[in-house]
Formats: C-alpha cells, sequence, structure tokens
C-alpha cells in the first residue's frame, strides 16, 4: 500500500505561468494541474489534495497562517496520513515555515516548496522541487525533522531557511549550518537533525497571533522616529534590526527606553546575514546597555522570523518574562 501525504496548494510562482493580458506571471495552476505535470508522482504515494488558494507571497496575512496551520492539524491528524506537502510562494515561504514549524506538534514531517521560475518558463522547477518533497515526507528518517523547505533538492529547516538570491533556484539557504540532507534521485539522505546548533526545536501552542509586532532597522543616523511612530500606532512589540552583535545609534536609544518602559517586548536582531547577536560591547547604544535596558536578545532569528516567534508568543499570552527566556535561554 502507498503511503497517503496531505498536499496544500496555496498558490506562488510553482502555480504561476504568463499572463498574455499583462505579460507577467500570475497564479492560475490548480494543484491537479501542477501534479500532472510531474511523471511518476502517483506511483509514490496517494493524496489528499487541497487547493488551499492561490497567492504570490507577499498576499500573505497572519490571519491565512493561522488558517494554514488549521488546516494541517487536521490533516496530520487523520492516521492515514503520513505527511504533508505544502507549496508556497517563495517571498515569504521561510516566514511561513517557521511559524508552522512553531505551532504544529507533530512528528509527522511538514514540507513546504516553491518554484524560482514559473510553468511558461522553460527551466521551470516546480515539478523536480514537487517530486523533491514528497520523496522527503514519505521518507522515515524525516520524522521529527520538524517543518522543512525542500527545494534544488537541499533540505533545509524551517528556522534556518533563508531565501538569499531574488532569482536563483539555489536561493534557499541555510546560511550559519549548512542543510539538513539532500534529494539525490530517488533517495533521502539525512545529514543531521535540526536545532542541535541553536537550542533544539520549539514549540509555541497557541491558534492566536499578535499581528502588531513591528520591525524597525537601524542605520547610520538613525534615530528614535520610526520606533516613537510604532509605539504612539498601537504595536504590540517590537524587533529591532540592529548593527553588527545587535547595537543600534545612540538617538535611537530613549525611544527604546520608552518602548520598554511602556511594557512592550522589545528584540534585538542583527542585519546581518550570518551569526547571534551578544551584548559584547559597552558603549551607548551597544549590547551591554541595551540588555540592561530591559532589551531581549535575538540569538540567531533573522528579524522577520523573531516576529513571528514575537506574534505567537503573545498570541500564547505570555509575559515579557517568558519571551526573554524563550528568545536568551
Amino acid at each position: 500500500m502507498k503511503p497517503r501525504l496531505a498536499t496544500i496548494f496555496t498558490g506562488g510562482t510553482i502555480s504561476m505561468r504568463i499572463d498574455p493580458a499583462t505579460g507577467g506571471a500570475i497564479p492560475m495552476l490548480s494543484g491537479e494541474e501542477i501534479i500532472a505535470q510531474v511523471p511518476g508522482l502517483g506511483d509514490l504515494a496517494d493524496y489528499d489534495l487541497i487547493n488551499f488558494d492561490r497567492l504570490p507571497g507577499p498576499h500573505w496575512s497572519v490571519q491565512r497562517m493561522l488558517e494554514l496551520a488549521a488546516a494541517l492539524r487536521e490533516k496530520l491528524g487523520d492516521d492515514r496520513i503520513v505527511g504533508a506537502v505544502v507549496t508556497h510562494g517563495t517571498d515569504t515561504l521561510e516566514e511561513t515555515a517557521y511559524f508552522l514549524d512553531l505551532v504544529l506538534a507533530t512528528e509527522k514531517p511538514v514540507v513546504l516548496i516553491g518554484a524560482m521560475r514559473n510553468s511558461s518558463e522553460l527551466s521551470w522547477d516546480g515539478p523536480e522541487n514537487l517530486a523533491a518533497a514528497v520523496r522527503v515526507a514519505i521518507d522515515p528518517q524525516s520524522r521529527g525533522l520538524g517543518v522543512v523547505v525542500a527545494m534544488n533538492s537541499q533540505i533545509i529547516s524551517a528556522q534556518e531557511a533563508t531565501k538569499t538570491h531574488t532569482e536563483s533556484t539555489d536561493t534557499f539557504q541555510s546560511r550559519d549550518f549548512g542543510p539538513l540532507g539532500f534529494v539525490d534521485k530517488d533517495r533521502v539522505i539525512v545529514m543531521r537533525r535540526p536545532g542541535i546548533s541553536v537550542g533544539g526545536r520549539e514549540h509555541i501552542l497557541t491558534e492566536q497571533a499578535e499581528a502588531r509586532v513591528d520591525v524597525i532597522k537601524m542605520f547610520i543616523g538613525a534615530d528614535g522616529r520610526f520606533i516613537n511612530f510604532a509605539i504612539d500606532d498601537g504595536a504590540r512589540a517590537l524587533v529591532i534590526e540592529g548593527l553588527g552583535r545587535g547595537n543600534v545609534t545612540m538617538a535611537a536609544v530613549p525611544a527604546i527606553q520608552r518602548a520598554i518602559d511602556a511594557g512592550l517586548p522589545v528584540v534585538i536582531t542583527s542585519r546581518c546575514p550570518r551569526g547571534r547577536v551578544l551584548d559584547t560591547y559597552a558603549y551607548e547604544g551597544a549590547g551591554k546597555q541595551l540588555r540592561r535596558m530591559g532589551v531581549i536578545l535575538g540569538g540567531m532569528l533573522p528579524s522577520h522570523k523573531a516576529r513571528i516567534k514575537l506574534m505567537l508568543a503573545l498570541g500564547a499570552g505570555w509575559s515579557v518574562e517568558q519571551i526573554r527566556e524563550s528568545f536568551e535561554g
């Protein structure tokens, strides 16, 4: 008997073709139409297919991520289902993957894929990525890996996956640790388990998320205007994308203090593409001062993933100290 997979199609470039009226690529293909383009896919598994949506990556919302998580919980609760494959627009795929990794407490594999070329292009990578994702999702080695991204024959942990190039098919990378494994033709090769280098896998068991978490980037000459605006506009938490190890300009410090005094969790990340934040420096605006003020160090998470984690922590009703322990513990 073949294994049974939940296959959820949400749109993205993998579902796109060129629209003659506009001259650009837009989501058009259904899940059935995409599957039909992959020879031999039916020999690998049986499929519970859901045409969830036809969204480009930038059209995703917090509410839609919650609804996708609910659909996956329902499918993965079925004992006949061994895992799930989800197609997604690559612009925001890493955020949804990390969101799902935090809220889905399951050992069953959940594999997110997309494509960097649309179906009107000769180099359409959708069919190859879908076939690889199916192989990952049905392989016993994939149990317990958490949510992964499987593109360009690489298997990457959701907490590590980052889109690194606007167009290249090898855009998704784990910049610090490398992939968990590979798909080599018909074989899945898992070389390591996720989370060992970043504090282990974590779950935030909630069906709610706080959307009003704002991200503010530091740069030469940055002051506190955007931070103050976010506070005044009702932000519930802030992610500050800092410099280097997690430092900010002197002019931003008073506004950060104001946010902390108002009870907002403030997480500092780095605009550097690799490495973690740490309170190494002691000058004004540096990590030691920020930590004394009450800023939370964001570890190795980039700002957009720190935001995802904060949204779910607030949705779960966590206190500032619980959030601090999660990020820094």
